[in-house]
């Protein structure tokens, strides 16, 4: 049937009203059903306006010598020098057409061109008197449907049995010329035989005669029945010629987008439809104008983006990767993939051509099937030998090098002529990812429209099971053999063992083990595929390259600004092990067996059941953070709870640091550890220096939940985030010990809200407040708050605004906690008087020495001794100072040397002086480095 797209309602409100006029229920009905909302555009969220969504393809009309001329190249569309035409325009009267009979147009264009769009929208402007208004009804077909049709029915029946409001309604009866006001539609052609031969489709003339659908819409299309009525039939190229000439006035192309400014119309009315909402509309607006400047560069977007499917599948990417929200329903990036072949192949088969009189049903195969077979096949050699282009030759071994048969020749043709194009597009990137002896040869070079289509069709191609073994082929073949005639086979075996010699009995036997041998060789087979899966996810060579969410990105926004660092040779292919996982969840297994791709339960779950092991192995090594965010990726995809909470369950630290968290990368950190059960709890969350804001920690809340230390430092988040993690202490389940929350600017304010829940919580015992723009007033409010908190043993404000009294009090209120035995306030602006008064006051008062200790860390000097503290002390300026203020940092360090100068001055112990001068050393060359803007080097 037809693939629905939406249209607006509430501005064609004037047609929804009660009427007898079949015409007007045909129209109402009509606007209803193509104004239907797909399942795949629902992902696009409330924020979706669909009567802005559509942009007219570029449609040129051929004339009929020209029909054949396809285009090789996206970019060549932009010479042709015909104007676009419109549907409307195509039924215009020409001086051509017969005196009394209506026209038949025949519009075509390759797989993702938009003539199933174009098509909605004539249907939707026409219900609401916007264009073909000279026709009085517009009668739509699916092609599809009526092949399916086993019964012989009059022209009259089949419109009644599809809109009984139209059952014998006088335009329809054959009587004057009333047929002059009716079209007829008949979407997908292709999937009808159509036979024109007069031995084959007999001639008739009355819309009442029962007959086969295929004769009926032949004798409409010769115009010897209603031949005033005008026929407007969409079809693919391949099914172009089954329409002999004679019969059609006029023909047209659908291109798709042939320049920029469509693509980016496109993308506009998709992405900046944000429900006003000023932050994510100015976002959309800046994605947009990304894209626009990647699409004006020729790049390999653009050749993809010529297929309006590509842009669909362009902005329902972007749409996920920015516009994820944690109430929404959950999607998958695999999902969307898998959505985008299924609006583009759902129903879709390979079917034999003309000719033949078998049954249309027996005919075709699952397209899609064949398209994993040729182009996965494809796509994993080249994933497998780290190749993103393929050359002609190539393409034709792989794709139609072990055809024999006229029957597969047939298949072939269609399939290059029709799909081919989808998904291989001619390199516009020259020389990008190509080896050198390729590159340098003359030769045409093919990529994947999107590369990481290339690793959507390997995964699927894999756990398809279609990379067997030669091996498993042959025992897979004679298992099933074997198992057809198991009992009948065993009966005889029992009464021929009584006269057989025992070496030929014993023959007979090892056949019988063929099921159970295929059973264990497909077991291994499986536990290769998983094995496969975290050696890709964790390649060495690919560690440091930025993670996958993010190289999906660059691909389609392209990379502004200096190049990323690539380590690893050629492309890397970090996604293709995670589209293996996603292709495993049981959504999409629905959705590929809709398109005629089966995987086996039994499938996922040996590959599952070998995954855990492999994936844990190589958790057990040290990865870096890019890794760690790729295998959370992995783990969503997959969809598999116990799964997830079992390879959690072996991780004790989450190192994200410098991962640039988007809200995206948020909500799957938390749907992961979401999983796991409520006594597991993460020792470290480290999430320093990663962008992270206001709405992302809302996002990782119920992270947060499972977390004993978290690291929040260098991330910019102001008094407004303190509520959250306010109310995250106060959680009675909250874990939390150890919270840094270091270069944040939080201010007074902040720092007053995440004092409230210092009475209610009793886990946290390490609290760090440096560099959060703490001052005086905040500073003795927090020393007021310290004794209703017993836990905490060590505060950090170090590098504030707190001056002499708000320290003296701290200090103070320190000594007298139970358990507080380190106080940090080193780069606060205190006097020299005020340092000596901190180290008198931390030591305890009573004379029996009863009271406590408490170390204070406020310079590297205590009075005319050495800190015991000043290695730290160097050590946290050293790490922190290319994100501090210079100036300040600088002038802190040069009252350090005058001091250790004044203390070295005072000693008389050459042992002493040297211990002097070397903590000097130390403090000199970290001024250096600040001089010189050099990193710090641990």
């Amino acid at each position: 049937g037809f693939k629905c797209w939406p249209w607006s309602i509430q501005q064609h409100s004037k047609y929804f009203f009660l009427t007898t006029d079949p015409i007007e229920i045909h129209k109402k009905k009509l606007f209803l059903w193509f104004s239907h909302l797909p399942q795949e555009e629902r992902q696009f969220g409330g924020y979706f306006s669909p009567e802005t969504m559509h942009v007219d393809p570029l449609i040129v009309e051929k004339k009929p010598e020209e029909r054949a001329g396809l285009v090789s190249s996206p970019f060549q569309t932009q010479a042709i020098s015909s104007p676009s035409v419109t549907v409307e325009q195509l039924f215009e009267s020409t001086g051509n057409c017969c005196e009394g009979r209506g026209l038949n147009v025949l519009l075509y264009g390759a797989v993702g061109t938009g003539k199933s769009t174009v098509v909605r929208k004539l249907v939707l402007d026409w219900c609401s008197g916007t264009t073909l208004t000279h026709f009085k009804l517009l009668v739509p077909f699916s092609c599809e449907d009526l092949s399916q049709l086993s019964k012989v029915a009059s022209l009259r029946d089949m419109v009644g049995r599809k809109y009984l409001h139209l059952t014998k309604h006088p335009l329809l009866s054959g009587e004057g010329d009333q047929a002059k006001n009716v079209l007829f539609l008949f979407n997908g052609m292709e999937k009808m035989n159509l036979d024109f031969r007069i031995g084959s489709s007999e001639l008739c003339s009355d819309p009442n005669e029962a007959l086969p659908p295929g004769v009926v819409v032949v004798n409409l299309l010769r115009k010897y029945l209603l031949p005033e009525a005008s026929i407007l039939v969409t079809t693919r190229l391949s099914a172009l010629d089954r329409i002999p000439q004679k019969y059609v006035s006029r023909y047209a192309q659908i291109f798709g987008f042939n320049d920029p400014d469509r693509q980016r119309a496109y993308f506009t009315s998709r992405l900046l439809q944000q429900s006003g909402e000023t932050a994510p509309y100015q976002e959309a607006q800046a994605l947009v104008e990304l894209l626009y400047l990647n699409l004006q560069r020729e790049s390999q977007l653009a050749a993809a983006c010529f297929l309006p499917s590509y842009c669909w599948l362009t902005c329902a990417t972007l749409h996920f990767l920015h516009f994820t929200d944690a109430k929404a329903p959950i999607r998958t990036l695999t999902g969307i993939y898998t959505s985008f072949l299924r609006l583009n192949f759902g129903g879709e088969v390979l079917g034999t051509g003309t000719g033949t009189n078998v049954p249309i049903q027996e005919q075709q195969s699952s397209l899609m099937l064949y398209v994993v077979r040729t182009v996965g096949k494809l796509a994993f050699d080249g994933v497998a030998y780290k190749r993103t282009s393929f050359s002609e030759k190539e393409l034709e071994q792989w794709i139609g090098g072990k055809t024999k048969t006229d029957e597969e020749l047939r298949q072939l043709a269609m399939f290059q002529t029709d799909v081919l194009d989808f998904f291989l597009v001619p390199c516009v990137e020259s020389g990008k990812h190509l080896p050198k002896e390729l590159s340098e040869s003359d030769e045409r070079q093919y990529v994947f429209s999107v590369p990481e289509m290339q690793e959507y069709l390997a995964a699927l191609y894999v756990v398809l099971g279609e990379n067997k073994s030669a091996l498993e082929k042959l025992t897979g073949q004679v298992s099933v053999a074997i198992g057809q005639a198991s009992e009948d086979v065993g009966a005889l075996f029992n009464i021929l063992s009584k006269f057989i010699p025992l070496r030929i009995f014993a023959v007979f036997n090892l056949i019988k083990l063929f099921p159970k041998l295929y059973e264990k060789i497909s077991t291994y087979n499986k536990g290769s595929i998983a094995r496969t899966m975290a050696a890709e996810l964790f390649r060495t060579e690919d560690s440091n390259n930025e993670d996958v969410l993010d190289q999906v990105e660059q691909t389609l926004l392209g990379v502004h600004g200096p190049q990323p660092k690539q380590y690893s040779e050629g492309k890397p292919f970090e996604l293709y092990p995670i589209f293996m996982g996603g292709l495993l969840h049981y959504g999409n297994r629905v959705l590929l067996q809709q398109l005629g791709c089966t995987i086996q339960s039994t499938t996922v779950a040996q590959i599952t059941r070998a995954l855990r092991k492999y994936l844990v192995r190589e958790l057990s090594k040290p990865q870096p953070p890019e890794e760690l965010m790729d295998l959370l990726v992995l783990l969503y995809e997959f969809q598999n709870p116990r799964l997830t909470a079992e390879v959690i369950a072996t991780i004790r630290a989450i190192p994200l640091s410098n991962i640039r968290m988007t809200p995206l990368k948020c909500f799957i950190l938390s749907s992961v550890l979401s999983c796991t059960p409520a006594s597991y709890h993460l020792e470290r969350l480290d999430l320093s220096s990663c962008l992270l804001t206001n709405d992302m920690l809302q996002i990782l809340w119920p992270a947060f939940r499972h977390t004993r230390n978290l690291n929040l430092q260098f991330n910019s988040l102001g008094p407004d985030s303190c509520i959250i993690l306010r109310d995250l202490l106060r959680n009675p389940k909250s874990a939390i010990r150890s919270l840094q929350l270091c270069d944040n600017p939080l201010q007074d304010s902040g720092v007053r809200t995440l004092l409230e829940a210092l009475p209610e919580n009793q886990s946290l015992t390490h609290l760090s407040l440096m560099h959060t723009g703490l001052g005086d007033q905040a500073a003795l409010e927090l020393a007021g708050k310290l004794q209703q908190h017993t836990g905490l043993q060590e505060l950090n404000v170090a590098y504030n605004n707190i001056r002499d009294n708000a320290a003296l009090a701290l200090v103070d209120a320190c000594r007298e906690h139970p358990s507080i035995h380190t106080l940090h306030l080193y780069l606060n602006p205190l006097s020299d008087v005020g340092k000596k008064s901190l180290y008198v006051r931390g030591v305890p008062k009573s004379q029996d020495g009863s009271g406590r200790k408490v170390r204070v860390l406020a310079s590297v000097t205590e009075g005319s001794d050495i800190s015991e503290d000043w290695h730290p002390i160097l050590r946290v300026i050293r790490e922190n100072a290319s994100s501090w203020d210079r100036q300040r940092v600088k002038q802190q360090l040069k009252i350090f040397l005058r001091d250790l100068e004044w203390g070295r001055q005072q000693q008389q112990s050459l042992w002493k002086r040297l211990h002097f001068r070397r903590v000097e050393k130390g403090v000199r060359k970290t001024l250096q480095m600040l001089e010189k803007d050099a990193p710090y080097t641990g």
